[in-house]
């Protein structure tokens, strides 16, 4: 007899033999134990997962004189006649090269004739996709409306491209990948009835390969024992998959990690050397990558992924990096994987990925950034890492001397009037008028060129007049506290309650009683807006921030400056007519 494919030689016979599916398993059983046997089936799921092995184990137990648990007996004359195969009731039909319309029509006449042995005829469609849609229209009523003797099973790995009539006419099944786990039993139970020795990380690492699928599972299996002369090792694996030597990868992903980009490439560049295909190196780089951040992340990722102890140890060297980079580096590689398949040359497309990882101070992706912090701040916290000042730099004590006069402000205001204080002793003559009305001449100028309307913006920290400009025109008196409330409206415009409280702030003028702030409004809103109980907590707490421990909001209403000045014009010069504008 021609030797057998493992998947072909260890292919169930019975439901109970189907690897996982218990899902599928439990109901098909259940409608053969109870004889309500539907007339339209769909099995879909990826390759490899048993849709067309429980098709073929679904039609031989309907069709069985004494099914056992769900599954034909095997001894009985329709399942002796059906296993010689020559048996006419169970058809398996290929879309793939009978998809056109001639051939289901072929299909709906000849399932009006009865079955010859059996109780059922079941026609068995395997990837049932690829029918053109006058194939699926052609089929769609018999579908619908079948003979009492007639089952259909669809196969398909592509449900999405079955047309929604289609669909709604059979009971879906969704066959699921299996396990690693799962994977791994059925191939050890292979390996011992086959007498091969073997080694159980080179059986997880076929399981590995296989991706969930049995039958491909089996067919690296096939190779990798056709390969060994042996006992089957993990090393054996790695030669049949063409994978890259472990350590020449784990080499190469250190220095990646270490962000030593010159070494990275070297290393890159040796293992290309060898006849690796690039294709080949990005999957093993970024399987490496995928066991690092496993070792990293899971507790038990010793049993998950069954490795030889020097290779686990290896990648718990790796798994020591920054989460954030094994992150980044990953996603990096992803990508130039997929844009691999567009690339004139794949080497150049998988060298500029590798500098990429290595270089993360070039490249502004937030991943590099928070890998370069973790870096940073790795460093200080093993106290390998030390901040210098540089020589230009200013000292602390310099910088604390600079943010005096903003802590305490009033205080440098008296310090700077001793010396006036001291002059006006002297020549008391001389002191400037307080009031505005003992200079009535700059009133005059100032009535004269332009009426106070605008208020200059004083968040620079400039001593100016809150109400009529900088110049000495003004009618109010220049505030003397240093660009105080300057520095309020600055630090009022950048909180969060800054639009009351800074409109009504730019209708203050300040001076000083001692070490008190005395702010004065002649506005009785702006005094009623001020000294409410929300908005005086607020402003002290703000003042306090500027250093000021003490302040007093006063109302001080005074008649019209302009009005004063206009009435002493009068006055001084009766009977002239004053034209004002």
């Amino acid at each position: 007899m021609a030797y057998l494919a493992f998947y072909r030689m260890f292919r169930p016979d019975t439901l109970d033999k189907v690897v996982r599916q218990e899902h599928i398993v439990k109901i098909l059983k259940n409608q053969i134990e109870s004889g309500k046997i539907g007339h339209a089936y769909l099995f879909c799921g990826p390759r490899g997962t048993g849709k067309t092995s429980v098709a073929k184990i679904f039609a031989r137990a309907i069709n069985c004189e004494h099914p056992v648990n769900g599954s034909p007996c095997g001894e009985c004359e329709t399942c002796r006649a059906i296993g010689k195969g020559g048996n006419l009731d169970i058809s398996e039909i290929d879309a793939a090269s009978n998809n056109g319309v001639d051939e289901m029509r072929d299909l709906r006449e000849k399932v009006q004739y009865p079955p010859v042995a059996g109780k059922y005829k079941v026609y068995i469609i395997d990837e049932v996709h690829m029918l053109t849609a006058s194939a699926f229209n052609a089929v769609l009523k018999t579908l619908e409306e079948p003979p009492a003797h007639a089952v259909f099973i669809l196969a398909t790995t592509e449900p999405q491209k079955i047309p929604a009539t289609i669909l709604s006419r059979c009971m879906r099944f969704d066959f699921k990948l299996i396990p690693q786990a799962d994977l791994e039993g059925l191939l050890n139970g292979i390996l011992q009835k086959i007498g091969k020795e073997y080694e159980d990380e080179a059986v997880s690492a076929i399981a590995r390969a296989g991706a969930g699928s049995a039958r491909d599972t089996l067919s690296i299996a096939d190779m990798c024992v056709s390969y060994s002369s042996g006992k089957l090792t993990y090393s054996d694996v790695n030669a049949v998959l063409g994978s890259a030597d472990f350590f020449e990868i784990a080499r190469a992903v250190d220095c990646i990690l270490a962000d030593n980009a010159q070494d990275a490439l070297s290393e890159v560049e040796k293992i290309l050397a060898g006849g690796k295909g690039v294709g080949v190196l990005v999957k093993d780089i970024l399987n490496y990558l995928n066991n690092a951040a496993i070792v990293k992340m899971c507790k038990d990722s010793r049993q998950i992924l069954n490795l030889p102890s020097e290779r686990y140890d290896s990648l718990k060297k790796s798994a020591s990096a920054d989460g954030h980079k094994i992150l980044r580096c990953t996603e990096i590689l992803a990508k130039a994987e997929s844009d691999m398949r567009y690339a004139s040359d794949g080497r150049i497309t998988l060298e500029t990925a590798v500098l990429k990882c290595s270089l993360p101070q070039s490249d502004y992706n937030i991943d590099a950034l928070i890998s370069r912090i973790s870096a940073v701040e790795l460093k200080i916290s093993q106290g390998n890492f030390a901040v210098k000042p540089q020589e230009n730099t200013p000292s602390a004590e310099a910088k604390t001397e600079t943010r005096v006069p903003l802590q305490e402000p009033f205080r440098a205001e008296e310090k700077r009037e001793e010396k006036p204080a001291e002059k006006l002793e002297e020549k008391p003559a001389e002191r400037p008028a307080e009031k505005p009305e003992e200079k009535p001449e700059e009133l005059h100028y100032s009535f004269k060129k332009q009426r106070p309307t605008a208020r200059p913006p004083l968040w620079n920290g400039e001593e100016a007049d809150v109400f009529g400009g900088s110049g000495s025109s003004s009618a109010r008196p220049k505030s003397a506290d240093g660009g105080l409330l300057g520095k309020l409206l600055k630090a009022l415009r950048t909180t969060n309650k800054n639009a009351v409280l800074f409109t009504l702030c730019m209708d203050l003028s300040t001076s000083f009683e001692g070490d008190k702030l005395i702010l004065t409004t002649e506005s009785d809103t702006v005094y009623k807006g001020l000294t409410r109980a929300d908005n005086n907590k607020f402003l002290s707490e703000t003042l306090l921030s500027l250093g000021v421990t003490g302040f007093e909001i006063r109302s001080g209403k005074k008649q019209n400056n302009v009005a004063q000045a206009i009435d002493k014009l009068k006055s001084n010069f009766e009977g002239t007519d004053i034209d004002i504008k």
